[in-house]
């Protein structure tokens, strides 16, 4: 952390031979033209960072555009490449490349977290950070390179490694949402009890018991409710796998 912090102090402006600058070179592929723009996509906003205007100097709003701009690319692509899908068809298929566990997971495999500057701990950060991140560096990208340069780095990154649509057709991005489908198809009652499920290890759990028909099907502990939910989804989507896979 120590050396990330001189790389941000001392290179605030491009510096070819910079351990920062040439780390992110290595990352998107070519040479950045503006490294502030990249420097502002891994800070933290706990680093408590302003630029010349007194603006905040953090990914955040690089969060935002890069969103915008992956949203974008991956719409185009799928305009393009599924002629017979329709505006549901392509929308769903688009939040299945662009769902926080995608994103996540692309962060994660280059590693962005590495580079990020902080004040808080990377023990505190939450798995998210890794998918913010990466939206962060293609908002950067867009910034310094525009449009093509953009689209570019998401061809190779995401689309052409990722993005096939006869296997995304078959990805399930929420058993929730799944399982809640079938239920009220089926019209069957469901229920999720969640409750505090603290044990000793000094982090706070909730615990999870989904009803289906008033008998409790699966259950499940994660660090929020949310994921608590998720996971006992998805166990009792592979109990009724066979009846959900009919619908």
């Amino acid at each position: 952390m120590r050396i990330l912090k001189k790389i941000f102090t001392k290179n605030s402006r491009p510096d070819t031979g910079g351990n920062f600058f040439m780390a992110i070179e290595k990352i998107i592929g070519f040479k950045p033209q503006n490294i502030e723009y990249y420097e502002k996509a891994f800070t933290h906003s706990s680093f408590n960072r302003t630029d010349a205007a007194g603006n905040p100097f953090n990914y955040e709003r690089l969060e935002f555009l890069g969103d915008s701009m992956l949203s974008s690319v991956i719409a185009a692509h799928l305009y393009k490449e599924a002629p017979f899908g329709d505006e549901g068809y392509l929308t769903k298929m688009r939040s299945k490349i662009v769902s926080r566990e995608h994103l996540n997971e692309l962060g994660k495999e280059l590693n962005l977290v590495s580079l990020v500057n902080s004040k808080v701990p990377p023990s505190l950060y939450g798995d998210n950070i890794h998918g913010n991140i990466f939206e962060a560096l293609i908002g950067a990208i867009f910034l310094d390179k525009g449009y093509v340069g953009c689209e570019d780095f998401i061809q190779k990154k995401v689309i052409l490694p990722y993005v096939n649509i006869s296997k995304l057709e078959g990805k399930i991005i929420s058993y929730k949402s799944l399982v809640i489908e079938w239920c009220q198809k089926e019209k069957k009652t469901f229920a999720y009890d969640v409750f505090d499920d603290n044990g000793n290890e000094g982090q706070r759990f909730f615990g999870v018991k989904l009803s289906i028909d008033n008998k409790i099907v699966a259950k499940s502990r994660a660090t929020s409710k949310k994921k608590a939910e998720e996971i006992a989804s998805k166990r009792a989507y592979f109990a009724f796998q066979k009846k959900i896979d009919l619908k």
